[in-house]
């Protein structure tokens, strides 16, 4: 039985790659968040084109972060590391790693909660 992945525009090669350069970055500093790729920019349609999330139903902000949301967790699961995406500093779409595995985060249209566990 086969079970279909869909990880989009990510390749799974590149992103190890730079998983393995942030978490040498991070070594040793109290870093949540690590960027590991920008799309530079907040534009659905071209967030849509780069990431080929073409089998997106709703055009809508809402929408595009489900779809994000789902895509981080696939990818996850394939690299075991968290991965999640959020809004950069410049105000474009990044994909980040969780570099400090006792948070947990919740992803949402407005960007993202991050909390301790006890």
């Amino acid at each position: 039985m086969s079970t279909d992945v869909k990880i989009y525009g990510l390749c799974l090669e590149r992103l190890k790659f730079q998983i393995n350069n942030a978490k040498q970055r991070t070594e040793g500093k109290h870093v949540l968040l690590e960027l590991l790729e920008s799309y530079n920019t907040r534009d659905i349609e071209d967030i849509i084109d780069i990431l080929e999330l073409y089998d997106i139903e709703e055009r809508t902000f809402e929408a595009l972060w489900s779809k994000l949301e789902e895509l981080a967790y696939t990818v996850s699961v394939l690299t075991t590391e968290t991965l999640i995406f959020n809004i950069t500093e410049e105000g474009h779409i990044g994909l980040y790693l969780a570099v400090n595995a006792h948070q947990t985060y919740e992803l949402h249209s407005d960007g993202i909660t991050i909390s301790r566990h006890a």
